[in-house]
């Protein structure tokens, strides 16, 4: 589909503002009283001009929060048996490409932890705790030691 001329899209513009007329003045009638109608937010739902002809209308959100700001937990209950894939990293180490392409069987790469340093466990990117390896039946576990605190965003 090849682009309008500019006369159309000119044209088209126009009639999409007058079309959008009765809105436009709702928001101008809305405007605060004290003159300072620049700098004032608009209440959500209202429609404000940005100048440039475009029209930006704010959303509105429901809460997702109790009275008391805390998560309401029947809303949460349902995330609860959503699989997160959670990993015990061992150690990490940089190395040059031509390095890791002649690595082959029997190749020892060290890391940047000793033997007795921790385990960090990170959940989609996110540290989450850290522990000490352990077997049980045959496959390794591991035992958590620290939780780390969250980081609750303000």
């Amino acid at each position: 589909m090849s682009p309008k001329p500019e006369s159309e899209q000119t044209e088209d513009a126009a009639a999409d503002e007058s079309a959008e007329t009765p809105a436009t003045d709702a928001a101008e009638n809305s405007a605060p009283e004290n003159g300072d109608a620049e700098n004032a937010e608009p209440a959500a739902g209202e429609l404000e001009s940005t100048g440039d002809g475009v029209e930006v209308q704010s959303p509105e959100f429901q809460s997702f929060a109790n009275q008391d700001g805390e998560p309401n937990q029947t809303e949460l209950s349902r995330f609860q048996n959503i699989k997160v894939v959670v990993t015990a990293e061992l150690g990490r180490t940089s190395i040059p490409i031509q390095k890791l392409l002649s690595l082959g069987s029997g190749s020892v790469l060290e890391l940047d932890r000793s033997i007795t340093s921790p385990v960090e466990l990170v959940a989609q990117g996110v540290p989450l705790a850290c522990g000490e390896v352990v077997v049980v039946d045959d496959c390794f576990a591991i035992r958590i030691t620290k939780v780390y605190p969250t980081k609750n965003a303000a």
